[in-house]
């Protein structure tokens, strides 16, 4: 049945075609595959949506997010202007060719324009508006849908995504010393100076808002006239500075509660406030009583990664009694603009920052024309990218450096946000041993833990948190000292034991004291980071094996259990710097199943100590801070140094530089750490990265086509992640020979010899050597890695490396699996046989298992030109693969395939697209391994007729394929299949007696890989 589509109406108005039913369901870690280039414009929402077989997605119906009534942000597939590249009709190209983006030309206001009329237009189409418009970094649009606005929105080719506006949360100390910038030999003094260091550099903040009165943001007023080296000045609240790249910075001093004018200068240079989704859902009663509804941070988060990245040269800081001295950010020179996008509740769980603020707000930096962008703001691991990553692709491609934390969800392996090549993320690692003090238990015993506290504790019992309950409280809440848990009269005077997690470890102290203890002894009941936090009463923090020490001498002496607190590290043991830090996330990421190497460099974020907010710091205007957040604005700051020294580097050039030449991090016992995915490239080395003589740099048409590649409708032909040209290599599944294509650009002449270090394998060049005879020389290689003695199924990191007037290190990971094998394979006849051919990645025998076949359901029919052909499949539990194919009978012809999940087979309640595969074809397909068991609806659209201008014919093929045996006696031989590593070998699949004029799927699947192969078998010969 063919039914017209009307963009103003909902899909719950359209009659259904019912085609029977269809079963199938399977393993959700299995990618959904679909025609090249299909656009998943609602992956956000469902965390699924068709992708050429390359690419990964999960199939999520019990855990998708459905479309449901609210607001939402709408991605269109044309550029912003910032990709724009020309080729539409009476409008110029708005994309920089070199340089940074500028947003008040002529041709991007008139881009610009043509942009919001386009978004309106697509609204209009299902009976919306647009609220807020973005143009520059993200061609976009935020506005209140109902769930059926959304689910049609997101079945619309011109839209890119379509994702549920949500919230995120946000995610040192002599740490100049650490990365070598201080000193007569530092980077800093080389380059002409520290206070100078990032001169003419904005950076851009996106966090909880700024401390002005800090001393770490103090600078002269803002007037009229120039009033420093760079022209700063302002009029009537904005702001103009003339920066170090020849390019103009326009701001605005946006005021509010407690913040005027007065408080911008020439550090701070701009201050505006991104809050109107947050505000609109969170009335201002339920906000902390530290908030602001200005610029002022209201968390202190925001001005301790503002003061890391570009805080000012500050002397003789202390803070509850600690003396630290001098500190600085990493580009003390540098100007800062800030982003208020984070707010902070009376309700730590409703504090946080709302996507399409954050959106708005990186449009907005666009136009400002920051440098560096930080941002300390995560949403966790995902399987697909939200819209502010998308928008920061915009900002990358204006010339933008963003610097984004990695996430504190470690130490587990696939915790790891931010996972796009456009963006330089950022791991943890610590950087001092200031902070460590001694616990000496009665028997002699010594065990080193983090403490900044500077009083000894003279010998007392020690008491576990959870025998020291209050009557009636909870022992398991006690054991973290959570709020109100101890009893006084069991603590007093006491060293309480307690346990990391649930309870912000500050509080842990601050219930300690509450009851009278003397002390605290805080044990992390797993593997993570330890933390010097600035406590009420003396803490020393022990790792989960010196807490498992502390509880066996508890328990073995009792009340008779006494430890003291000794100030320093009194141990034989002496700790390495730096390490990864316990919470520190990790990859490999889910996008691009492990292809792309995530995170990129590691710096200092544990213990850091910077700028705060002192209402909400306990009065501190300087405290400790740990987090990726706190290492990602070294990052940033870092960047801002370098862009005021090569004003011309482009953000990947900076990158690349920092990541070349990097070093390992250390483990526990001081050995070199080689796990890319803790450490990326390793620890960034200041003193190395301004000459790094060969450079490693991809661009906006790989990441579009890497976007491509995962599905997204860019218009660019696809690139698979492994061969973006980015300073690394991964592959997460390795079946044979693989092969990384990378272009190195000189900065010198010289000859660099190439070497490789990766334990288990053979990694050969397409040339021994990267030889430039000036300058600017471009070489390709081709790094092909071969797998020797590495175990299969586990991930192998290590390097290669090119020595020659410098040297540049490249991190490498890959995990080898059993077979490369086939996507598809054909037969025919009722009776028959195809040969599968396979490269095996070991010697042995490799065990395969088939299932099905599957007769196919075929429905022969046409569809008009912006029509829906609707048909309704039923997909119950204990299947194995789902199918849908459809092929016009006029291949001028143009449709699309989408699979909606649905409460029923009435479109009225679709709540998702499961799947779809809409690209410029005239066939499409949709292969769906892990798809849950339920309703779904199959709507063939009508893009565009062929040459005729007819109705378009198809023929309509659904397939569901069940574990083990199905029709046609269909088999593997031999099984096991005998394999060499390496050498090409094939085993025959057959069948017998199926049914003549049908079409039959069956699938081969194959112990060690995730990797199938598919069978299909037609009889209408």
């Amino acid at each position: 049945m063919s039914v017209s589509r009307s963009r103003g109406s909902t899909r719950g108005r359209l009659a259904v075609a019912s085609v029977g039913a269809l079963t199938a369901g399977l393993l959700a870690a299995l990618p959904l595959s679909g025609a090249q280039g299909a656009s998943p414009a609602q992956a956000s929402a469902s965390q699924a949506s068709a992708r050429p077989a390359s690419a990964a997605a999960a199939a999520a119906r019990g855990g998708t997010e459905r479309f449901t009534d609210g607001r939402y942000i709408v991605l269109l597939s044309e550029a912003s202007a910032t990709g724009y590249a020309g080729g539409k009709s009476g409008y110029a190209a708005t994309k920089s060719t070199g340089g940074q983006f500028r947003a008040a030309t002529p041709a991007v206001v008139r881009y610009t324009d043509y942009l919001r009329t386009s978004q309106e237009r697509v609204a209009g189409s299902v009976g919306a508006s647009v609220d807020t418009s973005y143009t520059m970094a993200s061609n976009g649009f935020a506005a209140t849908l109902t769930a059926a606005q959304a689910l049609d929105l997101a079945t619309d080719r011109r839209v890119l995504l379509v994702e549920k506006a949500g919230v995120r949360k946000v995610t040192t100390w002599n740490t100049p010393d650490f990365l070598g910038l201080t000193g007569k030999g530092g980077a800093w003094a080389s380059k002409g100076g520290r206070t100078s260091a990032g001169s003419g550099v904005v950076v851009g903040v996106l966090d909880t808002g700024i401390w002005p009165e800090s001393k770490s943001f103090s600078g002269p007023k803002l007037t009229t006239r120039p009033q420093t080296p760079w022209d700063i000045t302002m009029k009537g609240g904005k702001t103009r500075m003339e920066k170090a790249d020849g390019t103009l910075f326009t701001g605005e001093c946006e005021t509010g509660q407690s913040f005027n004018l007065t408080d911008c200068n020439t550090k701070i240079i701009s201050a505006r406030v991104f809050g109107d989704a947050y505000l609109a859902a969170t009335p201002e009663s339920q906000l902390s009583e530290h908030e602001f509804i200005s610029p002022r941070d209201g968390g202190g988060h925001g001005s301790h990664t503002a003061s890391t990245a570009a805080g000012n040269l500050v002397k003789n800081v202390s803070t509850a009694g600690l003396k630290f001295g001098t500190i600085s950010g990493m580009a003390p020179g540098a100007r800062i603009a800030v982003y208020k996008v984070c707010w902070e509740a009376g309700d730590p769980d409703l504090s946080g920052c709302f996507t399409e603020d954050m959106v708005a707000a990186v449009d907005q930096l666009v136009i400002d024309g920051v440098d560096v962008v930080n941002f300390s703001i995560g949403g966790g691991p995902s399987p697909s990218l939200d819209a502010t990553e998308l928008a920061f692709e915009g900002a990358a491609e204006a010339g933008i450096f963003v610097a984004a934390s990695a996430g504190n969800s470690g130490p587990d392996n696939t915790t790891l946000d931010h996972p796009s090549p456009w963006l330089t993320t950022v791991a943890a690692g610590t950087h001092t041993t200031k902070f460590e003090n001694t616990i000496v238990l009665a028997n002699g015993k010594k065990i080193m833990g983090a403490s900044s506290s500077q009083t000894p504790v003279s010998e007392r019992r020690i008491v576990p948190g959870s025998d020291a309950v209050v009557e009636g409280g909870d022992a398991d809440d006690a054991a973290l000292c959570g709020p109100d848990t101890l009893d006084p009269a069991k603590v007093a005077g006491k060293i309480v034991y307690c346990l990391r997690g649930v309870y912000d470890r500050v509080s842990k102290g601050a219930e300690v004291k509450r009851a009278g203890g003397a002390a605290l002894i805080m044990a992390n009941p797993s593997p993570n980071s330890l933390n010097a936090d600035i406590q009420v009463v003396p803490t020393i923090h022990i790792t989960d094996t010196a807490g498992a020490i502390v509880e066996k001498y508890v328990a073995a002496q009792g009340v008779d259990a006494k430890a003291s607190f000794k100030l320093g590290n009194l141990t034989n043991q002496k700790t390495p710097l730096p390490q990864v830090a316990g919470f520190s996330s990790r990859g490999p990421v889910l996008v691009s199943d492990g292809d792309l190497l995530k995170p990129d460099i590691i710096a200092p974020g544990v213990d850091v100590l910077a700028a705060v907010a002192p209402p909400s710091n306990q009065g501190r205007t300087y405290d400790l801070y740990s987090g990726t957040s706190m290492s990602s604005p070294h990052i940033a700051g870092l960047a801002a140094f370098i862009q005021g020294e090569r004003p011309k580097w482009t953000p990947m050039t900076i990158k690349s530089a920092m990541m070349t030449t990097a070093t390992s991090i250390r483990n526990e016992k001081g050995g070199l750490v080689r796990d890319a995915f803790a450490q990326g490239a390793g620890q960034v080395k200041p003193k190395q990265f301004f000459d790094p003589g060969l450079f490693v740099t991809s661009d906006a048409t790989q990441w579009r086509g890497w976007l491509a590649d995962l599905g997204y409708n860019t218009g660019v032909p696809a690139l698979d992640a492994k061969s973006i040209n980015v300073p690394s290599l991964a592959d997460g599944s390795m079946t044979g020979p693989t092969t990384f294509p990378r272009s190195f650009r000189a900065s010198m002449k010289g000859t660099w010899k190439i070497s490789a270090d990766l334990k288990g394998f053979t990694v050969k060049p397409s040339r021994p050597n990267v030889t430039s005879k000036r300058a600017n020389d471009i070489v390709d290689v081709a790094f092909t890695i071969t797998r020797t003695t590495a175990p299969l199924g586990h991930y192998t990191s290590g390097f290669i490396t090119l020595t020659g007037p410098t040297r540049v290190r490249i991190p490498v990971v890959v995990r080898p699996l059993s077979v490369q094998a086939p996507a598809l394979v054909t037969g025919t006849g009722a009776t028959g046989t195809s040969d599968v051919e396979i490269i095996p990645g070991f010697t042995g025998e490799l065990d395969v298992t088939t299932s099905g076949l599957a007769k196919g359901e075929t429905t022969v029919d046409t569809v008009d030109a912006n029509a829906d052909f609707l048909s309704c499949i039923t997909v119950p539990e204990g299947s194995t693969l789902t199918q849908v194919d459809v092929d016009a009978a006029d291949d001028t012809s143009d449709l699309d395939l989408y699979l909606l999940a649905a409460e029923s087979c009435d479109p009225a309640t679709a709540f998702a697209v499961a799947a779809q595969s809409a690209t410029g074809a005239a066939d499409e397909s949709i292969t769906a391994p892990g798809l849950p068991a339920g309703t779904y609806i199959v709507d063939i659209f009508g893009f565009a007729p062929g040459a005729d201008g007819a109705p378009m014919g198809f023929t309509l093929d659904t397939y569901s394929v069940e574990p083990g045996a199905g029709l046609g006696a269909f088999t593997a031989t031999p099984d096991p299949v005998p394999v060499v590593t390496d050498t090409p070998t094939s085993f025959a699949v057959s069948w017998t007696g199926l049914d003549p004029d049908a079409h039959y799927l069956g699938l081969v699947e194959y112990e060690g890989t995730s990797d199938i192969t598919l069978v299909k078998v037609d009889t209408t010969g």
